[in-house]
């Protein structure tokens, strides 16, 4: 049986803007030496507002959104706004989130969007998908929210990730009020959910049929995965996951894995530093324990896989990007373990809020400030 989630009609932007224009291939920093690899740091576009997520249009264009002002089409150093957009709750952490192009983007013109979706019970984690006409997002179609609203507007994960399936993940955090529902069955929160690209819920989802269970959820017991990728020559889904105080996590989803969160977790209570109170040890038989703990705390957003010829050292490699901890660490995993980590770009962009590999190659960097920038990492 398949099951979709309708809503409400969505209010719609009606003029498009031109937000302004910025030099592009400005070099902020040249011959940045790592390991392995010396790069030029080079500033695509200033003047963000708390970006999100970027996407990559096959024409050379950028889609980029903006956590309270909506997304933007990046054009050669100049930033038009995009109308159309679904009337997005843009209070805390909410707002306009991840933007994915489908993996047949150049014969159906989909593109996927997360945001925050808010009524009189609080807000939800929402997908929804659309062409993009002009500078206007056109053929809306709402595909999916989670089942349970929530007050304060926390923890909504929304990152989206497509599988080799045709079939897409969305992360939907914990929501940050009660953590015990990442361990609710019944309750998206806490989870990673899996439809088809029409928003339906596939017939071999790990949980369909069973009534213990919302049909959606593919893995559960997680806090906040604000980074989701899949490894193209394993076919491995790698994710990071915002742990409390400590406990930042890498994660291998699998199907119907639970990840446990709250129950288990390596991460502290934030204000006395003992055991979080919601749970009941660090580890536990039958809860998934994660292949790496991000330390000191990392607040990962953004991961891309590298698989690019531009930076064949970096083969195969990981990058998470930092929040707090305003860098990229590159991961080199084996076998599933991570047996080395560097560091790039300490303090070079700020907050680290996505990381992305673009279809030319090269490596793209969001920094989540008031005055956020899109850079993009040229080898040398």
């Amino acid at each position: 049986m398949k099951h979709r989630y309708r809503h409400p009609s969505m209010a719609l932007a009606l003029a498009v803007s031109l937000v302004g224009t910025v030099s592009a291939q400005e070099v902020v920093r040249e011959g940045v030496s790592t390991e392995y690899q010396t790069f030029d740091l080079v500033r695509v576009a200033s003047g963000l507002s708390h970006p999100w997520a970027v996407a990559f249009l096959p024409d050379g264009r950028q889609l980029v959104t903006e956590r309270s002002e909506g997304m933007v089409v990046i054009e050669d150093g100049t930033q038009t706004r995009v109308t159309g957009l679904p009337d997005f709750h843009a209070t805390n952490q909410g707002g306009m989130l991840d933007v994915v192009l489908h993996p047949d983007y150049e014969n159906n013109g989909w593109i996927y969007i997360t945001y925050s979706r808010g009524d009189r019970r609080g807000t939800v984690p929402a997908l929804i998908r659309a062409r993009l006409d002009g500078h206007e997002l056109v053929d809306v179609e709402p595909l999916f929210e989670s089942n349970e609203y929530t007050r304060p507007g926390r923890h909504y994960g929304s990152r989206v990730v497509f599988l080799e399936d045709g079939t897409l993940l969305m992360t939907i955090g914990d929501r940050g009020a009660e953590p015990p529902r990442a361990q609710d069955t019944l309750d998206h929160s806490g989870s990673v959910v899996r439809l088809n690209d029409d928003g339906f819920v596939p017939d071999d989802n790990p949980f369909v049929g069973d009534d213990a269970y919302a049909p959606e959820i593919h893995a559960y017991g997680l806090r906040n995965i604000q980074g989701i990728a899949l490894h193209p020559g394993t076919g491995e889904v790698w994710a990071t996951d915002h742990g409390p105080r400590g406990g930042d996590e890498l994660n291998l989803i699998e199907a119907g894995n639970n990840y446990g969160w709250p129950t288990v977790t390596l991460g502290r209570d934030y204000r006395t530093e003992e055991a979080f109170p919601d749970a009941e040890a660090r580890h536990k038989e039958g809860m998934v324990e994660p292949v790496f703990e991000f330390l000191p705390t990392l607040a990962p957003s953004g991961l891309a896989v590298v698989d690019s010829d531009r930076f064949s050292a970096w083969e195969g490699n990981l990058l998470a990007g930092g929040l707090r901890a305003q860098r990229i660490l590159r991961l080199v995993v084996e076998d599933q373990t991570v047996i080395h980590a560097e560091e790039l770009l300490h303090g070079d962009v700020g907050r680290v809020r996505d990381v992305r590999q673009g279809p030319d190659g090269y490596i793209y960097v969001l920094s989540d400030e008031s005055d956020g920038g899109l850079y993009r990492l040229e080898p040398r």
